[in-house]
Parts: structure tokens; C-alpha cells; sequence
């Protein structure tokens, strides 16, 4: 994963809307939620939560299926994992990691 993406994933998750709406989404499963149970979730209004879930499905967080009449909102596991694991990458490279390290510092 290159900076940038990740750099923009990161923002999008910055809003405590976005991320408490991601957070629903990933809890959901591979099912998804249904716009109007996102909608009803969070409180907010049509227009807002469309413009949330806007900027998650650019970074590639999320993605939509329309289903007959319902829209489907589903997280992006490999993506979230893609991010997860950019993170998680070089934890520790320049420095030691152990158990005692942190203890120590306890």
C-alpha cells in the first residue's frame, strides 16, 4: 500500500461520523447493512450520511450493491486488512520489541 492511500484512508476515518459508520459496517459482517438501518443507527439525516458513506467509497473502505429498491453498504475486509497491515508493517523495526522493553518502562 502506497503512503497516499493509506494517508486517505486515515483521513476518512478521522470523522467520528465516518468512523462510527465504518465501524457498524465491519461489525455487519459480509451481509452489509441496508442504507436506512445506517441511517436509523446513526441519527442523522439522508444527505449526510450519503455524503459519509461518499467519502468512504472513494478511499475504498466501502462499497454498495443495490438490491431491487434497497442499497447494500458492505466494508472492504481486504482493504481494511491492506490498512490494518500497512500499520502493522514495520512495527518495531528500529527498535527492539519485547515484552520486557515495555515492562520495564511500566
Amino acid at each position: 500500500m502506497k503512503l497516499e492511500q493509506a494517508a486517505k484512508q486515515l483521513e476518512a476515518l478521522g470523522n467520528p461520523t465516518r468512523l462510527n459508520l465504518y465501524r457498524i459496517l465491519v461489525r455487519a459482517g459480509e451481509a452489509g447493512r441496508p442504507v436506512g438501518y445506517l441511517q436509523e443507527s446513526l441519527g442523522i439525516a439522508a444527505s449526510t450520511l450519503s455524503h459519509h458513506l461518499h467519502r468512504l467509497i472513494l478511499t475504498g473502505l466501502v462499497s454498495q450493491e443495490r438490491q431491487a429498491t434497497t442499497l447494500i453498504c458492505r466494508a472492504n475486509y481486504p482493504v481494511m486488512n491492506d490498512l490494518i497491515g500497512f500499520l502493522a508493517d514495520e512495527c518495531c523495526a528500529d527498535a527492539a520489541c519485547s515484552p520486557a522493553a515495555g515492562d520495564a518502562a511500566a
